[in-house]
């Protein structure tokens, strides 16, 4: 996030899209609906579902599935257009902006609708709304990079925000919401296959020359490893012999889930570290039990930046390890002798090489965090990012074409399938579902559909039907309700019973590699 979460209680004008934020974070939602109950702020939710952030908006948006760039440039057609564009921000801190304006010019109302089903008038006065707030917040999810345009979907708002000069300033930014706790803190600390810890980059000589005295060693790798979305299917290929997988249940989360199970069947070597028996863990050759939260000392890197003491509370069962020390015991016997006296040692050593962790310590986080970066132990942190200018100096606007999703509907797939989360349940239901009191709120998996979709193919509420895509297909529980779009189902991604991933398209951006897990073709029929 470039602001803080309590940063949004201060906007003027919120823009949630692609979040469904009071079921996947609800103690953001409440920051947003005190904006908007308490403060008077207004509220633009762009979301194909009637979320419950619906009844809080002023406007309520609903694009068709893929269509973020189209309904993001027809904004900004709108906003320069109607000269309500931040002319001082884009001149002073800008570049590249006739390139973007020549683009978004075709990108009419009308036309966007078009591509989008958002009526023109709809889209106008929400680009009206956000562009005359003093200031405005952009909050986010995985409904705007789970695409194969996923890159494009997040320079179009970081295009959008700087439009309106809303970087740099109380109550504005570009705020992502982190999928599960710690992403930030693990990207931070090079958990990313192009950069070294605080990203950088892994072809800066002078950050490998500085990594390379730390620990001691020479000849450290100056080429970009590989995404998870590109070792799997080298698994099936055979260029992959062994994986090691922490923290993860990619047989429940990965898209084209047959496929990904026949890709982890192909390999010679599988070892899993994790706290509970996954469906992931039951393939493996070695499982590696280790300590979950709060059975260790440590840190996380929240998801506005904030680096944050975790303390252990209880003691760990069994022969379960803290994550690192695993890590220490496995490169020692590997030849690597690999020694810390505790996570404080750890910590520091990761400070002394990482410039926007550099000024943060244990004793400055142990009893509020600190937000990075935090370049020395005098600097009070950065809340917020882009106060005075870009890391690269200028921000850079990009000139984006709408793109179509992978796959679209056809006479054999009719319908349009999006995934997400509810809010009793978490990822792949690893923890969750050993809850008895949250498994009988939402007890399976199920798909959500418009009461006139399920007429229309003669399904009652609650039947039991099957969804297919070109990849597998399950049996889910119909859900007829308000939330749906006609063309569209809903289902979410926890269960492994009945996973909604073995439908998903693994097609992936090709940037970020992220898989478009929010959009593939599927056809419903009545269950056997």
């Amino acid at each position: 996030m470039t602001n803080t979460i309590a940063d949004i209680e201060e906007a003027d004008v919120i823009l949630i899209t692609g979040s469904n934020t009071s079921e996947n974070h609800p103690v953001i939602s409440a920051f947003v609906k005190r904006a908007v109950t308490r403060r008077g702020a207004k509220l633009i939710v762009v979301d194909p579902r009637r979320i419950k952030m619906t009844e809080f908006a002023e406007h309520w948006i609903r694009p068709n599935l893929g269509t973020d760039v189209a309904w993001i440039n027809g904004m900004m057609h709108v906003i320069i257009k109607e000269d309500l564009h931040d002319k001082t921000f884009v001149e002073d801190r800008t570049e590249k902006f006739d390139e973007m304006k020549a683009v978004v010019e075709k990108y009419t109302p009308e036309h966007v609708e078009s591509i989008t089903g958002i009526p023109a008038e709809k889209l106008i006065e929400a680009a009206r709304l956000y562009a005359q707030a003093p200031a405005g917040s952009i909050v986010y999810c995985m409904g705007i990079t789970q695409h194969t345009t996923g890159t494009d979907n997040v320079k179009s708002l970081a295009n959008l925000a700087m439009l309106c000069g809303n970087l740099g300033i109380r109550g504005g930014g570009v705020n992502p919401l982190r999928g599960q706790n710690n992403v930030q803190g693990a990207c931070d600390l090079g958990g990313l296959p192009n950069v070294l810890t605080g990203y950088q980059a892994v072809d800066n000589l002078d950050a490998i020359k500085k990594m390379e005295r730390a620990w001691n060693v020479t000849g450290l790798p100056t080429k970009p490893g590989l995404t998870v979305t590109k070792m799997v299917p080298k698994a099936h290929s055979g260029e992959i012999k062994a994986l090691y997988i922490i923290g993860e249940n990619p047989l429940v989360s990965d898209p084209d889930l047959n496929h990904a199970k026949k890709c982890l069947s192909n390999l010679d070597f599988l070892v899993v570290q994790d706290i509970f028996l996954t469906e992931t863990a039951r393939m493996a050759d070695v499982v590696l039990p280790s300590k979950c939260f709060a059975e260790k000392d440590g840190t996380f890197s929240n998801t506005e930046r904030r680096v944050q003491r975790v303390r252990k509370a209880v003691d760990s069962p069994g022969l379960a390890k803290d994550d690192w020390k695993i890590t220490c015991e496995i490169a020692t016997r590997m030849g690597y002798s690999m020694s810390y006296k505790d996570s404080e040692t750890i910590f520091n050593e990761l400070a002394s090489v990482t410039p926007s962790y550099a000024g943060i310590s244990y004793p400055r986080i142990d009893h509020e965090g600190l937000h990075w970066p935090c370049p020395t132990p005098e600097h009070p942190g950065t809340p917020i990012l882009h106060g005075a200018q870009f890391t690269r100096g200028k921000g850079m606007f990009h000139a984006i074409e709408w793109i179509a999703p992978a796959e679209v509907a056809d006479d054999d797939y009719p319908m349009y399938l999006t995934t997400g989360r509810v809010l009793y349940h978490y990822h792949t239901g690893t923890m969750t579902m050993k809850t008895e009191g949250l498994n009988e709120r939402v007890p399976e998996s199920f798909v959500e559909i418009t009461r006139g979709d399920a007429q229309g193919m003669g399904i009652e509420d609650g039947e039991r039907v099957t969804i297919a895509s070109r990849r597998g297909e399950i049996q889910a529980r119909v859900r007829i309700s308000r939330k749906a779009v006609d063309g569209t189902v809903f289902i979410p991604f926890h269960f492994a019973q009945a996973a909604a991933n073995k439908l998903t398209n693994a097609a992936l951006d090709p940037i970020s590699g992220i898989p478009e897990l929010k959009v593939c073709a599927v056809k419903l029929s009545k269950g056997a």
